[in-house]
């Protein structure tokens, strides 16, 4: 094997045992960070310097997409007007390996004097920042991944999987669901597989196809023609769904041979064809029709008069995938 490949697992294996080694430091002061994170009135502030500066404001970014209002907060930016963001109720989340990071430790009798609660993530509990931290969360590690012990690897790895515990912690907590996530992202794809209904997406109205049960196949090919779904709803009488005919069904018909046009449609429709609520995510529309290897759902109302259709390519074309 590579000396590469060896190096390599030598930096993943030191990561690994970084994160092992929080697993049993977890204790009240945990238990008492998640509560006061949670009870916060106001916003929930990271900072941090350098690469514990880039942590933080993943971490700021996670706890603001499960529910945590939080943003992050420069260090040295404080110390020359930033500050002023930080409001009385706020709770602020300090980074830093060895606790004695200057920018910070200068913000640290300004936010006392704001009334502002301060949790810490260090790797040196005993340090300025570690002790004036109203909760101390250590993350020290062995080594770093580092072969000169210089560059922040398993220390900052540390710090993440300490910072994304919190914020998966106070999510199961807030009761936060898919739901609430989607609102968070509208304009990625999780938004839209997560939001946008069947309601959204079908067509209505004139843009449906129907046709009665007593027509003919040529009144059914011009009806599949005219509305470009490929395919149309039938009804009876009383507008009452009865069944579906699609172009498969057609080309299945002319396969065996002689003069479909003047033959009634009920000979060759789906008399049970597959419907979904209009309520229901267009994801799952998507997944019943991959299912069923279809194209098409129909949607009905509660006297299974026919509300709507709504097809494959409606779904994909709203990026719904």
């Amino acid at each position: 094997m590579s000396e590469e490949i060896e190096r390599a697992k030598r930096v993943l294996k030191i990561e690994a045992e970084a994160i092992l080694g929080l697993i049993p430091r977890l204790d009240e002061r945990f238990t008492q960070a998640v509560r006061l994170l949670f009870e916060c009135q106001g916003r929930v502030i990271l900072t941090g310097m350098g690469k514990s500066g880039f942590i933080a404001n993943k971490i700021a970014a996670t706890l603001a997409s499960t529910g945590t209002p939080a943003f992050f907060l420069h260090p040295a930016e404080g110390i020359h007007g930033d500050l002023g963001m930080v409001v009385k109720g706020d709770v602020v989340v300090a980074i830093s390996n060895s606790g004695e990071t200057a920018e910070i430790v200068s913000l640290l009798p300004s936010m006392k004097r704001l009334g502002v609660k301060l949790i810490s993530l260090v790797g040196n509990v005993n340090s300025t920042l570690g002790k004036m931290s109203d909760i101390c969360l250590d993350v020290s590690v062995a080594e770093e991944a580092c072969p000169l012990g210089l560059a922040p690897t398993a220390s900052t790895t540390a710090a993440l999987a300490m910072g994304d515990a919190l914020a998966i912690v106070l999510l199961q907590a807030r009761g936060f669901k898919k739901e609430d996530f989607a609102l968070f992202h509208p304009g990625g794809a999780l938004g839209r597989r997560l939001l946008i209904k069947v309601k959204d997406l079908m067509h209505v109205g004139e843009e449906v196809p129907r046709v009665r049960e007593d027509a003919l196949m040529k009144d059914a090919i011009l009806e599949i023609t005219s509305k470009k779904l490929g395919v149309t709803s039938v009804v009876n009488q009383r507008g009452e769904l009865v069944g579906i005919l699609t172009d498969g069904d057609l080309r299945r018909a002319l396969e065996k041979g002689g003069n479909i046009l003047s033959h009634d449609i009920s000979r060759y429709m789906t008399t049970n064809p597959k419907l979904i609520d209009e309520e229901e995510l267009a994801a799952k529309a998507l997944q019943v029709m991959e299912s069923y290897a279809i194209t098409s759902l129909l949607i009905v109302d509660p006297d299974r008069k026919v509300k709507g259709i709504l097809h494959m390519h409606d779904i994909l074309r709203a990026g719904v995938v």
